[in-house]
């Protein structure tokens, strides 16, 4: 299951998550120039449980390295689809935690639910001498407070039927109680020996769980409020979900809603549309004329129901537009 993204806009752009996914990319750029396999940047910079525990590794590190590698391991990835992997679940399920938080306070919870999971493994591997690298702890962590925050949000997801894409809504806490599953399922079985940090996921996600209801006893700055005024989005996304209905009248036509931003609909954009139903093919374009009003109608031929002696209706949806101008 590959997860699109969560079916639940936020108005705002999410600076602290993009700022979080440039500067790991970049560090990952580093790392491809010194070279991805070079054991002396895993653990000088990765989290190794043996710096605390095994004198004879200790005394290799000084005391800022073993201060400073809880948290810069998470910037570290291990190749890049370690990295895209990462990168695209903090992307799919980021922007409502930051949207919660704020983007200071999301950053501060993010490194914290890091440290955290670097904890966590640490408890259950203290003398291990394999260096632990990657953002997975920190971005379970945002995934355990989604998973309380947002428990019924709709997760579009992307399941591979052999060369066919079929296109799911999945609810959020059936796609996270299965990714959750499986870390346990993995850290207690086969995976605990595959080099896979499983208890670092469990203990971030777990931590991102405890630590998200802080966030309503402690007193709000305003400072949100300043940055959202300059990141309010321009564009809705590329890719979206139509549910269909028919007119209370009858007839082989149907009807849904398509989502604009003003400044899509003043300059004209393009849309994939997905219908989870009943169609041949799953994935459509949809051209949105520059200069269109909220009410107007786009037809797309043929996507209607098909009716015995009739031919095929019409799909017809309405135009919706927010943050109007």
């Amino acid at each position: 299951m590959i997860p699109l993204r969560d079916e639940q806009e936020t108005a705002a752009s999410p600076v602290a998550t993009y700022t979080i996914i440039f500067i790991s990319t970049l560090v990952f750029v580093w790392q491809l120039i010194t070279g991805i396999d070079d054991q002396a940047v895993a653990y000088t910079f990765g989290f190794v449980p043996a710096k605390y525990t095994v004198a004879q590794m200790a005394a290799h590190f000084s005391l800022l390295n073993k201060l400073s590698s809880p948290f810069a391991y998470m910037f570290l990835h291990g190749g890049f689809w370690h990295l895209i992997g990462n990168m695209w679940f903090l992307y799919v399920f980021g922007d409502n935690i930051e949207q919660e938080l704020g983007p200071f306070r999301f950053i501060v919870f993010y490194l914290v639910c890091g440290l955290l999971a670097a904890f966590f493994h640490f408890l259950l591997n203290h003398s291990s001498t394999v260096p632990t690298i990657g953002a997975s702890g920190a971005i379970a962590g945002v995934m355990g407070a989604y998973f309380l925050l947002h428990p019924r949000n709709k997760i579009l997801t992307l399941i591979p039927v052999f060369i066919f894409p079929l296109f799911v809504s999945i609810p959020a806490f059936i796609f996270l109680g299965i990714w959750f599953f499986l870390q346990f399922i993995n850290a207690t079985g086969h995976g605990a020996g595959a080099g896979i940090a499983w208890w670092a996921h469990i203990g971030g996600f777990l931590s991102g769980m405890a630590l998200i209801g802080l966030n309503t006893k402690l007193p709000k700055t305003g400072f949100s409020e300043k940055v959202d005024r300059y990141t309010i989005k321009k564009r809705s996304p590329k890719l979206h979900v139509i549910t269909p209905g028919s007119s209370p009248s009858g007839g082989s036509d149907l009807y849904g809603t398509i989502v604009l931003t003003s400044l899509e609909a003043l300059t004209g954009t393009k849309k994939l549309v997905t219908i989870p139903w009943g169609f041949k093919k799953s994935v459509y374009q949809v051209v949105v004329p520059a200069g269109i009003r909220r009410g107007s109608m786009l037809r797309l031929k043929g996507m209607g129901k098909s009716l015995p002696g009739m031919p095929p209706g019409d799909l017809l949806l309405r135009v919706d537009i927010k943050n109007a101008i």
